[in-house]
């Protein structure tokens, strides 16, 4: 039964205010809603969590969901192993999480092969309600010290520490603002260069969130004193990583200005010079995938829109002197690493996972057979070692990780993860269609092998679009449940993403954005063209960017879609480089600050076209306090928005979560109950039933 609107709708002040920008009269009612500190602002966020929860709390199969949902989640999770030492010395670093931990442990081995798992860390033990995360780990070349971050809550604003991994013992070494730090260990395990934000005093008021230098950190000194070895004179925009040769001479700095543009340093530590510019200034990406001794490995889409690898010699380390191995195929070179005497590359055809061998002089030698049509989550190696893991995954296969042997070439499970239900029952099928410029979309369906197409199918569409990041298969553990219950569950391959690489990008970024909701409209309306479901059974989903793409499609297209699971979104693409870390997507979306960029900003921002008397869908917006790439005031806004202008009885519904963030770290308890919620949400407006 679906959910409805009721006269327990928290009030809402409206102020109005209005400015004129760029010429154009632009109106804000809701803008008191961005002071997320303000007493009024917590007292309207509890009465929305209250109001939630009187309308999803009674859903009759909720009970249901959550424990099905957890059982599903407790598959667990399996990363990637990480090879460091050699011989006797040599150690495997993993993380694993198994049933009901809220966060995954980190495991070494020692002795690779045949040696015992020992828990390296447990940050379960650190906070009982399991907010604390594990967010980034290196190992020491020689595998005697991790380097690593936590944080608290889901803010990412990680505290790197660092351990003795024979003792499991923490040395003094504390430094704060690392978040997602990218970090190079020397050889000799002395120290390491690493990346870090600066101190809120040091800088103007607000770029406290920019400016990510490069350091450098000797064990047992005092981090205030590290010395900044890159950084100064950056944009707003630059991000910073660091990679180090084995033999330790040659620092390589990536500098990415956006997703569509990134600069190369290399500095020779035995001169003790400044880093070189290898190249700069071009409207290309140019990613440093790997560095032997004597030569660096580039992956580059300069004049190669699927890209193709370079090798690099660092004693002649400018353009001119770049050395193509791999040249551009049809299909998208998304990394290459080096293992001994070969090279191993990572492929997409169609956002699905390609593995193929080289020889270290880009030969082609063979392509590693996949378990089936699924993703693979990267490739670690060492460029003296013949193993290479692979991390593989599909819709209806948890990670198994693989390792391929390059002197056998033949891959073997390494260590697997086992799914809750029989998944045989379930197909999964690519479908294309044309979106409104004719472009052909991909798009996968996950459902029942019974599937009768009779348009009466409750559908869940998802969809991302952005950033150059790929949507491939992955397992279903969060939909499991709805697809058991007869649910079908589409995945689009959006303009804007990486799948058919720069130019797929290009056609979703900036001014071109609008392709974007135009492709996931496309694919609504072929899937009821197609007699797979109806608006009045289909729902759409999405995240942080994806979740700017449904509060595009809610407002663009209602009358589409019967329900909506907008988490964590962008709404208010006018105000939104003015927190948190949005500066950093200004080359994604465009600077409002421009009157051309404000312009294609404005035509599409969802806060600013809710148009009264609208019947809009069933809305669950969610987001979480401690969010800190997207701040909670964009949820907050729209909800608000939505819910003075919507004319029918169809509720919007806001979901504001303590003690949480973006997403990344979430503990598993959290993860459950906010996924019980979408889905109770989901199977009411769908007209789904609980067994």
């Amino acid at each position: 039964m679906a959910l409805t609107l009721s006269a327990a709708l928290p009030a809402t002040r409206v102020h109005d205010v209005v400015e004129i920008i760029h010429g154009v009269q632009v109106h804000d009612p809701f803008r008191w809603l961005e002071d997320g500190e303000s007493a009024e602002v917590r007292a309207w966020t509890a009465a929305q969590n209250q109001y939630l929860r009187e309308r999803l709390d009674p859903v009759p199969g909720r009970p249901w969901l959550e424990k099905r949902l957890s059982e599903w989640q407790e598959t667990g999770s399996l990363g990637t192993p990480v090879a460091r030492g050699k011989g006797t010395h040599a150690r495997l670093f993993y993380t694993r999480r198994a049933g009901k931990q809220n966060q995954p442990i980190l495991f070494v081995r020692d002795g690779q092969e045949g040696g015992k798992d020992r828990a390296l860390l447990d940050v379960n033990a650190l906070a009982a309600d399991g907010t604390a995360a594990l967010d980034w780990w290196y190992p020491s070349e020689d595998g005697a010290w991790l380097a690593y971050g936590i944080s608290i809550a889901g803010d990412e604003n990680s505290t790197l520490r660092v351990r003795e991994v024979a003792t499991g013992r923490d040395l003094g070494d504390t430094i704060p603002r690392t978040r997602a730090c990218s970090l190079a260990w020397l050889p000799s395990g002395h120290g390491f260069y690493y990346t870090r934000y600066p101190a809120p005093t040091s800088v103007p008021a607000g770029e406290e969130h920019y400016h990510r230098s490069v350091f450098f950190h000797r064990l047992g000194a005092d981090p205030a004193a590290d010395p900044k070895v890159f950084g100064d004179g950056l944009s707003l925009s630059a991000w910073t990583n660091v990679m180090l040769s084995p033999n330790g001479r040659w620092l390589g700095i990536e500098v990415s200005l956006g997703w569509s543009k990134s600069e190369l340093l290399v500095a020779d530590r035995e001169q003790t010079r400044a880093p070189v510019v290898m190249v700069e200034g071009r409207d290309a990406i140019f990613n440093l995938v790997d560095m032997l001794d004597d030569r660096f490995l580039v992956v580059s889409n300069e004049g190669a829109p699927h890209y193709q690898l370079w090798q690099v010699d660092p004693k002649r380390p400018e353009r001119a002197h770049w050395k193509l191995l791999i040249a551009e195929g049809d299909d998208t070179l998304e990394s290459v690493t080096a293992a001994k005497d070969a090279l191993v590359a990572l492929y997409l055809k169609d956002a699905s996972s390609r593995v193929r061998v080289f020889s270290r002089a880009g030969k082609p030698v063979r392509d590693i057979a996949l378990p089936s049509l699924g993703s693979v989550g990267g490739l670690s190696a060492r460029h003296d070692q013949a193993q290479v893991f692979l991390p593989f995954t599909s819709f209806l296969t948890p990670t198994k990780v693989l390792r391929y042997d390059v002197a056998l070439g033949e891959a073997r499970v390494w260590q697997e993860l086992t799914a809750p239900v029989d998944t045989s029952q379930f197909a999964v099928e690519q479908a294309r269609y044309p979106s409104k410029d004719g472009t052909e979309i991909p798009m996968f369906l996950v459902h029942k092998k019974s599937l009768a197409r009779d348009g009466n199918n409750p559908t869940l569409l998802y969809g991302y679009g952005g950033f150059n990041l790929s949507i491939t298969p992955s397992f279903a553990a969060w939909v499991g449940p709805f697809i058991e219950r007869g649910g079908v569950y589409a995945v689009a391959n959006l303009r804007g993403g990486g799948e058919y690489g720069e130019a797929w990008h290009k056609q979703g970024m900036l001014g071109r954005k609008q392709n974007v909701f135009d492709d996931f409209a496309a694919a609504a309306e072929y899937l009821i063209r197609e007699k797979i479901t109806s608006p009045a059974r289909l729902a759409i989903s999405g995240r942080s960017n994806g979740g700017l793409l449904v509060a595009a499609a809610i407002t663009q297209r209602p009358e589409l879609f019967q329900a909506a699971v907008c988490g964590v979104p962008l709404t208010d693409m006018i105000r939104y480089p003015l927190l948190q870390i949005a500066r950093l997507w200004i080359p994604e979306y465009g600077n409002p600050e421009k009157p051309d960029d404000f312009a294609w900003l404005y035509a599409y921002s969802p806060y600013h076209h809710v148009k009264d008397g609208t019947r809009y869908p069933a809305t669950l917006i969610f987001s979480a306090e401690s969010d800190t790439r997207v701040d909670p005031m964009h949820a907050r806004k729209l909800a608000a928005r939505l819910q003075q202008a919507t004319a029918g009885k169809m509720p919007i519904l806001l979901r504001m979560e303590g003690k949480a963030g973006h997403g990344a770290g979430k503990p598993l308890a959290k993860l459950v109950a906010q996924q019980a919620d979408e889905f109770a949400f989901l199977f009411a407006e769908l007209g789904m039933s609980a067994p």
